[in-house]
């Protein structure tokens, strides 16, 4: 390989590693631009997801009362649906009662686009709970990017199932707009 050849190589492999460093450089800018404005993302994803949580979401149980055998009975659930977005560890006690210990504690999103920090206290007779609104802020401080994943895969999920149902209407439709010889092969 003569010196000019070797020379133009070099100048090749140094414009890539000059446009590695500008993307890494870039995609770092990116990152702490997406960090600085987490919460107006969450809430734009939370106001978007709204929707979905009322075709998706489950009826929290609100509280509920233990039988002998374990079963549950006289259960009161949420009106509204809400995702389960993320747990962390349970703070020591709830805000509403200070006597009533706090054993799970949830991040959740109401179909109004609302999120909201659900704690359960359990006894032996009694399943209770303390709801509470919270801004998508308090929400990245106690769950962390985990609850925008979460919101992430409810879109993907009920992408699938749209696109699921789609390719099954259009088969049906295929099948049933069949011609009879076509459906009654000899």
């Amino acid at each position: 390989m003569d010196s000019e050849t070797a020379e133009i190589i070099k100048k090749g492999f140094d414009a890539i590693v000059s446009e590695i460093d500008a993307g890494k450089a870039k995609a770092d800018e990116l990152s702490e631009e997406v960090k600085k404005n987490r919460a107006e993302l969450l809430s734009a994803m939370g106001r978007t997801a709204a929707p979905l949580a009322a075709k998706m979401g489950v009826n929290l149980l609100i509280r509920g009362k233990a039988g002998a055998n374990g079963e549950m009975y006289d259960q009161v659930y949420s009106d509204e649906k809400m995702f389960i977005l993320g747990k962390t560890d349970p703070m020591p006690y709830r805000p509403d009662d200070m006597t009533k210990k706090v054993d799970t504690q949830f991040c959740a999103l109401s179909e109004k686009g609302v999120f909201s920090e659900i704690m359960y206290t359990n006894s032996e007779f009694m399943t209770d709970s303390y709801i509470r609104e919270i801004s998508a802020e308090e929400a990245f401080d106690l769950y962390g990017f985990d609850i925008m994943f979460m919101l992430y895969k409810a879109f993907e999920q009920y992408l699938k199932r749209s696109d699921d149902l789609v390719s099954s209407l259009e088969k049906t439709l295929a099948y049933v707009f069949k011609s009879e010889d076509e459906q009654n092969p000899q």
